[in-house]
């Protein structure tokens, strides 16, 4: 089945994932950019990937006007965020960006990558200080907030290519 990746990552761990997917299903791999120049007409399945912020998934309105017009296509989407893959957020999240409607048409998929703050832009650093500065000054934290000021206070990575796997089994279906 001939396969295009298309990503858009802030801080690599989405062009990561994208790219050991390209080359696990032997597919083509174009960042974001790259992908609405190519004609991808010619694709059997497309997959697309994009990181995770607050419950949201950065780009995905782009792939949703694309799938709408992709009726024989085969589609995945698969985003990228902080949060470890047993968080209970994941699965809320991927709802909340996909109604029922499209999940029987994309299937979707969570790949905890992690936080790299020498990468993001400055307006996501400081979003990002502030929530730890807000947690850190919560008196009565609960045992998740004080796991979750640990967690982001530092640059992390928890990206494994262990997680393309479902991926991967979804494409060869």
């Amino acid at each position: 089945m001939k396969t295009v990746v298309i990503y858009y990552s802030q801080t690599g761990f989405t062009k990561r994932y994208a790219e050991w997917l390209a080359e696990a299903a032997g597919a083509d791999c174009f960042d974001l950019a790259k992908a609405k120049k190519k004609n991808l007409d010619g694709y059997e399945a497309v997959v697309f990937g994009s990181w995770a912020c607050a419950g949201g998934v950065s780009k995905l309105g782009w792939f949703k006007n694309k799938a709408a017009k992709w009726a024989d296509k085969k589609l995945l989407a698969f985003c990228v965020g902080a949060s470890p893959m047993e968080s209970p957020e994941v699965e809320k999240a991927l709802k909340q960006n996909f109604g029922v409607p499209e999940l029987q048409r994309v299937n979707a998929f969570y790949c905890p990558g992690g936080l790299n703050y020498e990468k993001m832009p400055a307006s996501s650093r400081l979003m990002m200080k502030l929530l730890v500065k807000t947690l850190q000054a919560k008196k009565d934290k609960t045992k998740e907030e004080q796991e979750m000021v640990k967690m982001i206070s530092a640059s992390y990575d928890i990206a494994d290519k262990k997680y393309i796997e479902p991926i991967l089994e979804c494409l060869k279906k």
